[in-house]
């Protein structure tokens, strides 16, 4: 794993589009896994400011998305389907066909699940996968304990998760109790993965990360076993020195 130490959420930003332009713009049919949630907002934005000054064309790009949450509707202001639309795609040229994101509401989530692996799959696989760091140690909405064998699949989520995404909602109890999420497997598969971590609230999880076991109790930990992973984290995450490439350690 190769960490990048930067400034702060601004400089992790910028540092994460010129990573995501130089992949987009060297391949002619990009495939990129995309995260929600407040981390990687800022990179959006950077992305979109990069498109508006035409730095860069999404017109052949793929994107799916790594998880949304069960029973919330595409147009529900708080599934991700509807976060993806508003923060990113709605101002881009990309196809909306080809724009990818699991469907909670299906009559059959098990299909559903099966049905995204095969889109995953048909894609030719993920180019550049973005994640963020769960307090926990997740990773998409893969929670401690998930087998790192796991493809997609619909997940029951642990209180700390539930309680970290209630400052969306407008309280609570009104956060969902499952997820679809692309399985750990499904994850590490990607060809490149981008982690990005900002905050002193991530600072304990990233230590874990860095100097922890490889153990599926601690989902992110699984990222020692990836041959090409990048984390930029900045400051307030917590992890001494500027700029250090560890080992894999298992």
């Amino acid at each position: 794993m190769n960490l990048v130490k930067v400034k702060n959420h601004e400089e992790m930003s910028e540092q994460a589009c010129r990573i995501v332009l130089d992949k987009v713009s060297s391949l002619p049919s990009p495939v990129l896994g995309l995260a929600t949630g407040s981390t990687p907002e800022r990179l959006y934005e950077l992305l979109i400011d990069q498109y508006n000054r035409k730095a860069v064309s999404f017109a052949h790009t793929t994107t799916f998305n790594l998880d949304e949450y069960v029973g919330l509707d595409k147009t529900h202001s708080n599934s991700y389907r509807y976060y993806m639309e508003n923060q990113f795609f709605k101002k881009i040229d990309i196809q909306k066909s080809h724009t990818y994101v699991p469907n909670g509401t299906g009559d059959d989530l098990e299909q559903e699940c099966l049905h995204y692996e095969k889109l995953i799959t048909d894609a030719g696989g993920i180019d550049l996968q973005i994640l963020g760091l769960g307090l926990n140690g997740h990773i998409g909405f893969n929670e401690p304990g998930t087998s790192f064998s796991t493809k997609t699949h619909v997940v029951d989520l642990e209180f700390t998760t539930r309680k970290a995404n209630a400052r969306f909602f407008r309280s609570a109890k009104e956060v969902p109790h499952q997820a679809i999420t692309m399985g750990i497997e499904t994850i590490l598969q990607s060809k490149q993965i981008l982690l990005l971590v900002s905050g002193k609230q991530k600072a304990e999880a990233l230590q874990r990360l860095f100097y922890g076991d490889a153990t599926e109790e601690f989902p992110a930990s699984v990222l020692k076993n990836h041959s090409n992973v990048t984390i930029i984290a900045d400051e307030a995450a917590g992890v001494p020195g500027t700029a250090r490439s560890l080992s894999n350690r298992k």
